[in-house]
């Protein structure tokens, strides 16, 4: 994840840019491995982004919410502009002389025309809205409450000094109709400036804070404006400090707000932002864990300085700032994500940090036992919840990828998922949580021909394959491997597409990504968008280049706007069948520039809007909306003859008793047909039925100290990992482990089977003490006595002697076992950047991971000190 701020319970802002494309010579240098470099924050970096605060000039933070984005934020950008015709904030990168790419092998792509009495309805039903006389380089657009039709509008900059030297100032619109129609309510905030950083945030309900923070030295504190009822009403809020970041809800009560002053000083309120208590000072991160657990770092000497950062302490409050428990000292950064908190510590100036996991808020914790790793790779968290985690590790050297691992339900040990996953210096890799069925997950892995290649795993990481060809594409003979790949963070980060791949919780078993078909991942061919409607077994090309993409009613329905890069658009696609067919209407007749395409999270809505901006006769762009109600297209409510029993993972299973099973449960979902046209409707509800399967080997992974064999599905030794037990201290406690060399997926739940032989066994006693010996057997042989004061001597002497000798053996030995052991398994650690693999789906992006409870980010951690 890139460096975040948490929002707990809501909003997310996502910056999005509608300037032209890169070159496609930066996805060829990205592709051949010249292009990557480390993840580096350092402290250098982090002592400048404290100047830059105190010195007036302003930091850039995305404000992060829970799962189901309600924040987008779509920035204004000229195109097709001659230099006098825009503001120079506006201008955009020219693309002139790109060669656009070829599109990839062909497939059938379905349209019916609308009739006539269907364009009548949507043109019935389509909703324009200009926003006359609106200079703001930025619009962020927020959905308030679960269904209340409420979206607040903000019109903005991102710096004072763009409204003082344009002479443009913030607005707030407001919506109850789902953005059919605005209201112009800036005067509910004194129109005051309101900063892009900041933006809108919203919590819980129909909470809404606005924060108009200026850091000024005569100036106490800064302003908040808060709502409790959608925005209707605002409630005007002097602070008696100046945030340095984004408020932060408590992810349930939204209340509970906490808040980082520039100074330091961490703040809280416990009845929404009236009144503030400075709960610690010296205060560097800080986040939200289970219930009101409150973690953060802090400063020995109460100032926060970035040569401090290696000695900072953690620390928690269980009761919202009255008492304080020390977790650990010596800390460098800490996240929380799913059930885990983790964190980096720097036990010595001179060493690499290490981390540590803890599964029950800090109480105990662990260090995390991973194979050996040089002092020259970096760890990545990608995604967690209370079960397990996928970590990242990278590989020695810049070879721009590295291996995946997964944990244990501690977090502490970690097995070897998917080795040569890719990941650059981007602070992104392609890694996707399939959240539309459960356990799949998407990745890209760089292969050692220098290709990049997708890959798929549909049991938490257990084991990857290929995408298989799309049914309606035929690579021809020239192509050996024909498979379908798809264009992940690095591919929008070189603009080859504009989306990443998009599931819903809601619509099951439904994929919408951009691709390209063939031996590996192409940068010449014209990405195109493809479906899958199983959860990643098999796939259709649907639409030919690449596109906007929107899930709306549960799947029922899907939209699209075709990414035009030097033009305007004007046409809206539509797919009632998951994109076996499309409809095609124009929805305005003054074609815009296209910047963004928003609906309400949760797809539970049939509205949508596009947003993008006009130039006017003055040169200066408008601002425009258009939303469009398929609801009054799709007038039939589903009935029970509309929905189908679905068994899922059953795409390729081959034997009937393991059709279906996947982390030891058989899934049968009740989902609309796709020759339904009906809605599923806001009260439609995911039902399946469930039950369990035997085990078989494909429910575990291989224990820490094993490995796949390359030609088998076995678990064997690493050569490195030589003895049987592993004896490890853990929480004061040694724990040795007796394994066969298979540990059961977490949060996999078959039974019996496969299982019954080849658990681990886990003999837990107090670090250093041996577990106390079995009683003798009884004997029927004769028993010698030792009645004389000699006799007793003589054998208390012998009995002495032979102890010493016995004692020093075993430490000598135990001594000995331990450092070949720990040698191997105990690596030297280097952090560079914990971080939480963002989600970002187009403009509603998800960053937060879809199992973590709150949506807090990790921390940044840097080692530039070790680099240099």
């Amino acid at each position: 994840m890139r460096a975040e701020t948490p929002a707990g319970g809501g909003g997310r802002t996502t910056s999005h840019s509608t300037s032209h494309p890169h070159q496609l010579s930066q996805w060829s240098q990205y592709r051949e491995g010249t292009h990557l470099g480390l993840f580096i924050c350092s402290d250098r970096i982090y002592t400048m982004w404290r100047l830059v605060v105190l010195a007036l000039v302003f930091l850039l933070l995305l404000l992060l919410g829970s799962e189901g984005s309600r924040t987008e934020t779509f920035r204004r950008t000229q195109r097709d502009e001659s230099p006098g015709q825009a503001r120079s904030r506006r201008d955009a990168s020219s693309s002139s002389g790109t060669t656009r790419p070829f599109h990839g092998p062909p497939f059938a792509s379905c349209r019916t025309q609308l009739t006539r009495d269907e364009y009548e309805v949507l043109d019935d039903n389509t909703h324009e809205t200009g926003f006359n006389g609106d200079d703001g380089s930025y619009v962020i657009l927020t959905w308030v409450g679960d269904g209340t039709g409420v979206v607040l509008v903000l019109s903005t900059f991102s710096a004072p000094i763009d409204s003082f030297l344009e002479g443009g100032s913030s607005r707030l619109y407001r919506s109850t109709d789902y953005a059919k129609s605005f209201h112009d309510i800036s005067q509910r905030i004194n129109n005051t400036f309101i900063r892009e950083e900041f933006g809108v945030s919203v919590g819980p309900g129909s909470s809404v804070i606005l924060t108009a923070d200026i850091p000024v030295l005569n100036n106490p504190g800064g302003i908040i404006f808060t709502s409790t009822d959608a925005g209707a009403t605002f409630k005007f809020i002097q602070l008696p400090f100046h945030l340095a970041q984004p408020i932060t809800y408590h992810f349930l009560n939204p209340d509970y707000l906490v808040a980082l002053s520039i100074d330091g000083g961490l703040w809280l309120s416990l009845d929404f932002g009236a009144k503030w208590t400075k709960v610690h000072d010296g205060v560097h991160s800080f986040s939200w864990g289970a219930g009101i657990n409150l973690f953060f770092s802090c400063s020995r000497t109460e100032a926060v300085e970035a040569d401090e950062r290696g000695d900072l302490i953690l620390k928690r409050t269980k009761d919202l700032g009255k008492t304080f428990t020390t977790i650990h000292e010596d800390i460098f950064s800490f996240g929380y994500i799913g059930a885990f908190l983790f964190f980096s510590v720097m036990e010595d100036p001179r060493s690499p940090r290490v981390m540590y996991f803890s599964s029950d808020q800090g109480d105990t914790f662990s260090r995390a036992l991973l194979p050996s790793a040089s002092t020259e790779q970096f760890y990545s968290i990608l995604d967690g919840d209370e079960d397990m985690l996928f970590l990242h590790v990278d590989n020695p050297g810049d070879t721009f990828f590295g291996t995946m691992y997964t944990s244990d339900d501690r977090g502490i040990l970690f097995s070897k998922s998917l080795e040569r996953h890719l990941f650059d210096g981007q602070r992104k890799s392609d890694f996707t949580n399939i959240t539309s069925l459960r356990g799949v997950y998407l990745t890209n892995k760089l292969d050692k021909d220098g290709r990049i290649r997708s890959v798929i795993t549909f049991n938490r990481g257990g084991s990857w394959r290929q995408l298989n060809k799309p049914e309606n594409v035929e690579c021809g003979d020239q192509v050996k491997n024909c498979n379908l790949h798809i264009h992940g963070e690095h591919s929008r980060n070189n603009r080859m597409v504009p989306m990443l791949a998009l599931s819903e919780p809601t619509a099951i078993g439904l994929v919408i990504a951009h691709g390209t078909v063939g031996d590996s991942l192409s940068s010449s061919q014209h990405p195109d968008v493809f479906v899958s409607s199983d959860g990643g077994y098999t796939w259709r090309g649907t639409l030919r280049g690449p596109h906007h993409y929107s899930i709306l009613d549960s799947g029922g329905l899907i939209v699209a706007v075709e990414d035009q890069r030097e033009g305007q658009v004007k046409t809206i696609k539509f797919s009632t069948d998951e994109g076996r067919c499309w409809k095609f209407y124009n929805f305005t007749e003054q074609p815009f520039y296209f910047a963004g395409l928003a609906s309400e999270p949760g797809t539970k809505a049939m509205n949508v809007s596009v947003w993008g901006f006009r130039p006017e006769d003055d040169g200066q762009p408008m601002w425009v909306a258009v939303t469009i109600d398929f609801q009054s297209l799709i007038t039939r409510e589903c009935n029970e003859q509309d929905y189908e029993e679905w068994l899922a993972h059953a795409t390729d299973v081959v034997t009937s008793e393991r059709k279906g099973c996947l982390l030891g449960v058989r899934e049968t979902y009740r989902r609309l047909k796709k020759q339904s046209v009906c809605r599923n409707g806001r009260g439609f509800v995911v039902s399946k039925k469930q039950s369990p399967c035997l085990c078989t080997r494909e429910d575990y992974l291989c224990d820490y100290g094993f490995s796949r064999h390359v030609n088998t599905s076995e678990c064997v030794r690493q050569t490195s990992a030589a003895n049987k037990t592993l004896e490890l201290c853990l929480n004061g406690e040694e724990d040795e482990l007796l394994t066969a060399g298979y540990r059961k997926v977490p949060s996999d739940r078959c039974v019996g089977g496969f299982s019954s032989q080849l658990e681990t066994q886990t003999v837990i006693r107090p670090c250093g003490v041996k577990t106390s010996p079995a009683p003798p057997a009884r004997s029927s042989s004769p028993v010698t006595h030792f009645d004389t004061p000699r006799e007793r001597l003589v054998l208390i002497l012998v009995c002495a002697g032979a102890a010493v000798i016995v004692l020093v053996a075993i430490v000598s030995a135990v001594f000995a076992v331990k450092r070949v052991v720990y040698r191997n398994m105990s690596p030297t650690y280097r952090f560079s950047n914990l971080r939480m693999q963002d989600e970002v789906n187009g403009i509603t992006g998800d960053l937060e991971s879809a199992t973590s409870s709150n949506g807090t980010a990790c921390q940044q951690d840097s080692d530039d000190d070790l680099i240099e």
